[in-house]
């Protein structure tokens, strides 16, 4: 079995589920149910390894998503993170 290329990324403060609809947005379908949650589509595949909550102070909390990004070559891979980084942008107002 040939590894793909791939890279693991954490984002911190968005909703586990926002992150695999963002999936579904480029085209992925989900395949499970359950951690890993993986999203696939024809040339990419992205999963949702696992969500832990992070605490800064007693009162300030926020969760953390790993997320492992694979694709067919490393052209590819590095469209699927920009353009998935661009659905995670958040402007402040």
């Amino acid at each position: 079995m040939v590894e793909l290329p791939s890279r693991d990324l954490e984002f911190r403060g968005i909703n586990r589920t926002h992150l695999g609809m963002y999936f579904e947005e480029l085209g992925g379908i989900q395949i499970t149910d359950s951690f890993p949650y993986i999203y696939k589509a024809e040339s990419w595949s992205g999963r949702i390894v696992s969500e832990e909550e992070i605490a800064f102070t007693k009162i300030f909390r926020v969760n953390a998503v790993q997320i492992r990004f694979e694709a067919e070559d490393e052209n590819l891979l590095e469209e699927l993170i920009k353009n998935y980084r661009y659905k995670t942008t958040r402007i402040g107002g």
